[in-house]
């Protein structure tokens, strides 16, 4: 008997092309009409336009840009972190409450060199999702924290005010709402999926419960 076919490469892989090509629309977007208002903004300080490649490298692209990647690594990263140890019942983005409910599922294949190892590259084979996210984290806070910078230095030169540290930058109000009003959004998206999917449904995705199943069941 003749073995069936594998999957093609794109329904293997479907899921991750669509959100690459998602990330590089929205981001081709946000580079044009950014690159527009950034003109526009110089102009009304009275300097002369400058052309895409400076705008890649100024800090209302770099502090825009970073401001939302830092978000949503913390966001990820802290999901991963604390649905290790919290639970809410009848969400299907909770472990179950009782920890004999709870199947880890092995499909057959190679286990990860790491995990054979064993000793200290297990250790971090096993907690290599949250150190990720965390060193997304902070490289993208590091590049908010420097376009945000420059960006109001920009800013306080085309108004004829005197430039500032790094360090005055971080002490003042304006690089804290950038982030903050990011890191509150992405909590309550977070929240929003907790609670809502207690209740309601999406047929076929593994982030809905089964449409038959009742509130009350934690988990998919």
């Amino acid at each position: 008997m003749n073995a069936p076919p594998s999957p093609s490469f794109w329904k293997r892989n479907g899921l991750s092309l669509v959100l690459v090509a998602l990330f590089a629309m929205f981001l081709f977007g946000q580079i044009m009409a950014g690159y527009a208002a950034w003109n526009e903004d110089r102009l009304g300080g009275h300097l002369p336009p400058e052309t895409l490649a400076i705008y890649l490298t100024s800090g209302h692209f770099l502090s825009a840009t970073f401001e939302n990647w830092e978000s949503e690594f913390l966001q990820m990263g802290m999901y991963v972190l604390l649905t290790v140890w919290l639970r809410q019942r009848g969400s299907a983005e909770s472990r179950p409450l009782d920890p004999a409910e709870e199947e880890e599922r092995v499909d057959p294949g190679p286990t990860p060199a790491p995990v054979l190892a064993g000793g200290v590259w297990r250790w971090m084979y096993a907690h290599s999702l949250s150190i990720a996210f965390l060193v997304l984290f902070v490289l993208s806070f590091v590049l908010h924290a420097c376009g945000s910078w420059q960006h109001e230095n920009d800013e306080r030169g085309m108004a004829g005010k005197p430039l500032i540290s790094l360090a005055e930058h971080l002490g003042g109000a304006q690089f804290w709402f950038e982030s903050f009003q990011n890191w509150q959004s992405e909590f309550l998206a977070v929240l929003s999926i907790v609670v809502l999917s207690i209740f309601l449904r999406q047929d076929k995705s593994p982030e809905s419960k089964p449409l038959a199943a009742p509130h009350r069941q934690t988990g998919t």
